[in-house]
């Protein structure tokens, strides 16, 4: 889709069906991406090229022209507005991620968080490089944006969870607020919804099928998404660049989420849990009880594997 084309009708790229499968992987590639709190599936569409063309797509929906064709009863014309076929294999692929790696990744990050981190923060890292590659021309002061978006990004990541009450308004709002930080690389909208107390009841609904709960969340989902679409395709239009610079931003200061070792300064129990509400970053021991600590070459080996995914999966967008 040509990001610079007609507001009303963007051009969409025609597609073989091997095309679709494709985007089928590379929405998988962002639902496994969503669910681990701290990285963003937006950074995931970005690596593999399909990130602007997402965001037209899903603009497209709250555009006069889908609904006029939808109201008129003319589906053919509204599917091709909105890049319907886009759409579904890309949210096909997200859906199939998150059904079936929900649980596997909890359990990942509960028994082995420093190796999970670890994997991701090399695969952002990695990102901050890939995505600041797309600003078509640097100007001097775009270092300002840059590092204000990122500053606030890493304040952002270091905020202590919330509690919120567990009525379905909430869980809507939620998923809306949640949605919005999915779509934007660096904010995670699993991490949001850390914030916001929700992430292990939304995990649990996933692993229990509670429709009601999920189907809640999904509808702020697509409010929040279709809302801050129109804001993030204007600016692609008008000001690509300086976009570019501010979600390279957002994606650097994400980082302090992943780092793999904190220490935790202040916890407390919540309604059973223990939540870390203050921590600080800290450098891992490299030997315990005299021995070389392995978990730390295995951990900077795996951002070195999160590195290689993302020149390959970048390589592979761009072939």
């Amino acid at each position: 889709m040509n990001p610079h084309g007609s507001e009303s009708t963007p051009s969409i790229p025609r597609r073989r069906w091997q095309d679709y499968l494709r985007l089928v992987g590379s929405g998988f590639a962002m639902g496994s991406a969503d669910i681990v709190p701290g990285v963003s599936g937006g950074t995931m569409a970005f690596i593999l090229g399909i990130y602007e063309e997402l965001i037209f797509s899903i603009r497209a929906v709250g555009r006069p022209t889908f609904w006029q064709a939808l109201l008129k009863g003319r589906i053919k014309e509204a599917a091709t507005a909105i890049n319907l076929p886009f759409l579904v294999a890309v949210g096909s692929g997200i859906v199939l991620a998150i059904l079936t790696l929900a649980r596997g990744l909890s359990w990942l990050l509960e028994r082995h968080p420093v190796l999970v981190w670890s994997f991701f923060f090399g695969l952002v890292l990695a990102s901050v490089w890939t995505v600041g590659r797309r600003v078509r021309r640097w100007k001097r002061w775009y270092f300002i944006p840059l590092v204000s978006t990122a500053l606030f990004a890493f304040w952002l990541v270091g905020s202590f969870p919330a509690q919120t009450p567990k009525a379905l308004l909430w869980f809507f709002l939620s998923g809306m607020v949640a949605s919005v930080a999915m779509i934007l690389p660096g904010i995670s909208g699993a991490f949001i919804l850390v914030l916001l107390g929700k992430y292990q009841d939304v995990l649990q609904a996933v692993s229990s099928m509670d429709i009601l709960t999920l189907g809640t969340v999904a509808a702020g989902a697509a409010v929040g998404l279709v809302t801050v679409a129109q804001v993030l395709g204007w600016l692609f239009r008008r000001y690509h660049d300086f976009t570019v610079v501010l979600l390279t931003g957002f994606m650097l200061g994400s980082l302090r989420k992943l780092w793999p070792w904190k220490e935790a300064i202040e916890v407390a129990e919540i309604e059973g849990e223990i939540i870390t509400l203050v921590e600080q970053l800290a450098w891992p021991a490299l030997q315990v009880e005299g021995q070389w600590n392995l978990e730390v070459a295995l951990a900077f080996s795996l951002m070195m594997v999160g590195m290689i995914v993302v020149r390959w999966l970048n390589g592979l967008a761009q072939a």
